[in-house]
């Protein structure tokens, strides 16, 4: 996306940034939550530590988890402020974490680099090409690698295609329904797990819209 776009953007999520941890999800700071997600990374992630893309961090909640299951993440959000949170929690708690500031839909990741897996939480609703997005995801990953996607479709107010002024509009605006997204990868990988996630305390309440994990390898389905 053009640096023009997403320089509205990234102020949106600075503002944002202060209150971020307030909501259950984000913060983890319920036990129980904290518990709740910790058990499905460990689920959804391979056994042996594994280097960890974690793209739209935000203030660091599941990149510090993926460190103290042994993992070895990398953290990619684009707002500056979520990003200096996220440093300073995984610092607080002993780890040498790093973290980048930049475009999740196109991470500023050197050719080069690969991962074992990529972890994208609540994001594809927030790129114009979304995608493009999960190619280069895809891309990125190491043979036998995967692609974790938690996402979900909820209610937005007006359902309009943008949540910030000038910035273009977005396909999967207030989600994108679980059957939407395997279809845009079956062409392109094999979806190996899909799982709705309706457990309250992954939310710390009750739910009504739908929320899901959906698992992909970058091998194409037979």
């Amino acid at each position: 996306m053009p640096t023009s776009d997403l320089a509205p953007i990234a102020a949106f999520w600075d503002a944002m940034a202060g209150a971020f941890d307030d909501e259950a999800d984000h913060g983890l700071r319920d036990r129980q939550v904290r518990a709740a997600w910790r058990q499905r990374l460990i689920e959804w992630l391979p056994r042996d530590p594994a280097d960890v893309l974690d793209l739209g961090c935000g203030t660091g909640s599941l990149t510090l988890l993926l460190a103290e299951l042994g993992h070895r993440p990398t953290g990619v959000d684009l707002s500056p402020r979520m990003i200096e949170q996220a440093e300073r929690k995984l610092s607080e708690a002993g780890f040498d974490v790093p973290f980048m500031v930049g475009d999740a839909g196109n991470p500023p990741i050197a050719a080069y680099d690969t991962f074992d897996v990529v972890l994208v939480r609540h994001l594809v609703w927030t790129l114009p090409d979304p995608q493009v997005a999960l190619d280069r995801w895809l891309g990125m990953l190491n043979p036998g690698g995967r692609l974790i996607l938690v996402e979900g479709r909820w209610d937005t107010p007006g359902d309009d295609d943008s949540y910030v002024s000038g910035s273009p509009s977005l396909p999967w605006f207030g989600g994108v329904p679980a059957a939407r997204l395997v279809e845009a990868l079956e062409s392109r990988a094999r979806v190996a797990h899909v799982e709705q996630l309706t457990d309250p305390m992954l939310w710390g309440k009750p739910i009504d819209d739908e929320r899901y994990v959906v698992i992909a390898r970058p091998e194409l389905a037979a």
